[in-house]
């Protein structure tokens, strides 16, 4: 088993990471990530050179999520179902709170193309562009 470090490695001085893709439902994704599983939004622009964007924060880390729309549409190709975002949660309730919010919103859950997955007791869900956002009820490390 590997182990996570604390720090990033000398030579890597790295102080945010930014996870970016381009959507054609801004407005959609947003409420998928921000009100139905609950990310913090933390910034979002218009009109920046044809973009329109979103950030969303992942509480207590430098990293965050970005989502962005140009006027001329997304040239995102369609994703596959091992695009995944994982979400490591501290126990089983409290994976199961963002369920339940996933499941009011219509949102239910779609197999997952590795079975390492349902093996972990973890759920996996598409996202309104059918991006896969997969639950799991443990940190694995």
């Amino acid at each position: 088993m590997t182990t996570t470090p604390a720090e990033w490695p000398s030579g890597l001085d790295v102080a945010q990471v930014r996870v970016a893709r381009p959507t054609d439902r801004l407005a959609e994704v947003e409420q998928f990530y921000a009100e139905v599983i609950g990310l913090p939004v933390i910034g979002r622009f218009e009109n920046h050179a044809g973009y329109d964007g979103v950030m969303l924060g992942l509480p207590g880390t430098g990293h965050h999520l970005e989502f962005t729309s140009h006027a001329d549409g997304s040239p995102c190709p369609a994703p596959t179902a091992e695009n995944l975002l994982v979400l490591y949660f501290h126990g089983d309730a409290r994976m199961y709170d963002v369920v339940e919010r996933l499941a009011e919103a219509g949102h239910e859950p779609v197999p997952a193309e590795n079975p390492y997955w349902a093996g972990v007791g973890a759920l996996t869900f598409e996202d309104p562009d059918g991006w896969r956002v997969v639950l799991v009820p443990a940190p694995v490390f």
